[in-house]
């Protein structure tokens, strides 16, 4: 054993948390690629799937073990089909990774570790200011805003940028001379990351038939993102917003700053909700208290007489 230590029964040596520590670095990469996209979901209904597989194994079910036995026989098969493009941008990530670029490679692999999702004051005034100016000239525009990710699926499509939210930046993307204009912008923790980003297209038919391929490319990535996109439409200026497939269109600029801030901030408006909820049924439960049992009046003691 070499340079290593004993837990209970456990021979734990070098190589044991070398391999722990790459296994870890490599179940975070995929978490962070998966974060924020319907691939999470498909993985954990397989995972609920096996552990179902497991109870009825143990409890000899023969008929049900026999039929989940044989679908988890082509698990492996499944998973591959199913997760075929996230497999293909893991692979294509890992060959794109930055500790085999230029520079110092400690510096490469502590930008991989590092964290981006910052709890920082989001500023949406130049993301609606250059909506309202893009809206009013009818230029078209697509902006995916992001609260957890950067959306590095959907940033490697486009040409990546890095750089602060500003309207006369996101004027100059969706001017209709830039290169730069015909795809999405993605925003996150206050900076584009990238642009001329391509999106997944709905599959949906029940859209009205004025919807063009804008409006269809916002309600795919809603569809397979927790993400908050922004449509200015090319033809009325019209704003719209789309989220988990819901359509919320012609909103006014107040309106839409209240969108945005609505997804931005949903947990912090939940919490301080469930606060007020709190707050406000421990003061009604004060007012019950003091309405059933009322203070008694305290009368003056009679004076007692000790001489009879």
């Amino acid at each position: 054993m070499i340079l290593g230590f004993n837990i209970g029964f456990l021979e734990i040596d070098l190589v044991d948390i070398i391999d722990i520590l790459l296994f870890a670095f490599l179940l975070q990469q995929v978490y962070k690629l998966m974060r924020g996209s319907v691939a999470i979901k498909i993985f954990l209904g397989f995972l609920v799937l096996y552990l179902v597989y497991l109870v009825v194994n143990a409890a000899d079910m023969e008929l049900l073990s026999t039929v989940l036995g044989q679908f988890m026989g082509v698990g492996v098969l499944a998973v591959i089909i199913l997760f075929q493009q996230e497999i293909r941008k893991f692979l294509l990530l890992l060959g794109r990774t930055h500790v085999f670029r230029e520079g110092s490679i400690l510096e490469n692999i502590k930008s991989i570790w590092s964290l981006n999702g910052n709890n920082k004051k989001s500023e949406i005034t130049p993301v609606i200011e250059a909506a309202k100016t893009l809206g009013g000239s009818n230029t078209g525009a697509l902006i995916v805003i992001s609260r957890n990710s950067e959306l590095k699926f959907y940033a490697e499509s486009g040409d990546r940028l890095d750089a602060k939210v500003s309207k006369r930046l996101l004027l100059a993307i969706f001017n209709k001379f830039s290169p730069l204009h015909d795809g999405a912008v993605i925003v996150y923790d206050n900076r584009i990351i990238a642009a001329r980003c391509i999106l997944p297209v709905t599959e949906r038919d029940d859209l009205p038939a004025q919807y063009g391929l804008r409006h269809r490319a916002a309600v795919g990535m809603s569809e397979n993102t927790d993400v908050l996109i922004l449509v200015v439409s090319e033809e009325t200026g019209q704003l719209t917003t789309v989220r988990n497939g819901v359509i919320s269109q012609n909103l006014s600029a107040q309106e839409l700053r209240k969108k945005i801030n609505d997804y931005l901030f949903e947990n912090e408006n939940y919490e301080s909700t469930g606060e007020t909820v709190l707050k406000k049924a421990k003061e009604e439960a004060k007012k019950e208290e003091k309405v059933t049992n009322p203070v008694k009046e305290q009368r003056p003691e009679q004076p007692v007489d000790v001489t009879s």
